[in-house]
């Protein structure tokens, strides 16, 4: 290997090293989310846990409510709306700040719930 290459393969090593770290400053152009605070008190999960799984927990709801006629249970749509509506618009997905919303328009997941289901929680009489 000749000196001129190997000088040039250090510095790449050295530069791809330094790369792996990222920068000091990390900026996106993507909007973060803005999360509303829930209108109720402790959720059924801690937040990381939510995030990741809320999808499994309302699909393993529905079958309980469909298929065994089970209508209640914490981990219910509507238990969700009640507590995380906004205080502004009284909805989940109304505008691109509600709780269901944001998350969903930044990871780009359209949100179909609300094509049968309320978007806001029921009246109280």
């Amino acid at each position: 290997m000749t000196k001129g290459l190997l000088v040039y393969c250090l510095l790449l090593a050295a530069g791809l090293a330094t790369a792996a770290d990222g920068p000091a400053v990390s900026v996106s152009r993507v909007p973060q989310p803005v999360i509303e605070s829930a209108r109720g008190g402790q959720c059924v999960a801690d937040a990381a846990y939510m995030r990741r799984h809320h999808m499994e927990m309302l699909k393993h709801q529905r079958d309980d409510t469909l298929r065994g006629g089970v209508r209640t249970g914490g981990y219910s749509l509507k238990a969700c709306i009640t507590c995380h509506a906004s205080q502004a618009t009284n909805s989940v997905n109304a505008t691109g700040s509600n709780f269901c919303q944001s998350c969903h328009d930044y990871a780009a997941v359209h949100i179909d719930c609300f094509e049968c289901h309320a978007n806001q929680p029921q009246a109280k009489p």
